[in-house]
């Protein structure tokens, strides 16, 4: 049997309570540039467009938000368009919020909060999203998760994800090399594809969450995302 026909549970390096501030930093900001070379932004751009159409105005949650990059690059879409937006990011690590102020240029329209993503229902969320979030949690985290976006969201709500996929495991670590990235994303990285869904394993997920009109597609290369428009 492949070592991927299951989920891989360990722990990422990067989750560590002791990695000290500045090399997460640095980890962040690698993972961001990944995130580029891979054009993870894309799909949640693209879901973006469908959401907010004849909207003026938005308010969106950003769960897990690292490194703030992806908020970064919704602010410019949101400007481009001429959507006036109220973006705020909440992730369980005060790394993240020392990392994402320092790299985000000031006038963006982007609120960073360390802590739980559920202390922040009510609020009156147009969307709620995440980026390379889902593969951290465990399976009743995500159904919690799910049920959240599902009760939070007025437009509708995204998981942007990783695929498991087996040339994706062998492939990271390779690119991860070429590139120079920090030695914990290339261990990180090809860890998470390892901890990540199939695309039969969502709708089993979704099911169990209570949620329906939630479409899994594949992006590529190597992403697998829900989305929920309503």
């Amino acid at each position: 049997m492949s070592r991927l026909a299951t989920r891989a549970i360990a722990e990422e390096l990067m989750d560590a309570e002791d990695l000290d501030p500045e090399t997460y930093t640095a980890v962040v900001a690698d993972l961001a540039r990944v995130n580029g070379v891979t054009m993870a932004a894309r799909p949640t751009l693209a879901f973006l467009n469908r959401a907010a159409r004849g909207a003026k105005r938005l308010k969106l949650l950003d769960v897990g938000y690292g490194d703030g990059d992806m908020l970064r690059r919704i602010a410019h879409w949101a400007a481009r368009r001429g959507i006036d937006v109220e973006l705020v990011g909440v992730d369980l690590n005060p790394r993240s919020e020392l990392a994402a102020r320092a790299h985000t240029p000031a006038g963006l329209p982007i609120t960073y909060l360390t802590g739980d993503y559920a202390d922040h229902a009510g609020a009156g969320w147009d969307l709620v999203i995440s980026s390379l979030v889902a593969h951290h949690m465990t399976q009743d985290q995500l159904i919690a998760f799910l049920r959240f976006m599902e009760t939070e969201s007025n437009r509708g709500w995204f998981v942007n994800d990783l695929e498991r996929h087996g040339f994706a495991h062998w492939g990271f670590p390779v690119l991860a090399t070429l590139m120079r990235w920090h030695p914990i994303v290339k261990h990180d990285g090809t860890l998470s594809i390892a901890r990540s869904y199939r695309p039969n394993e969502w709708p089993v997920l979704l099911a169990e969450a209570e949620v329906t009109d939630a479409h899994v597609n594949r992006y590529f290369p190597f992403r697998l995302c829900v989305e929920r428009l309503r």
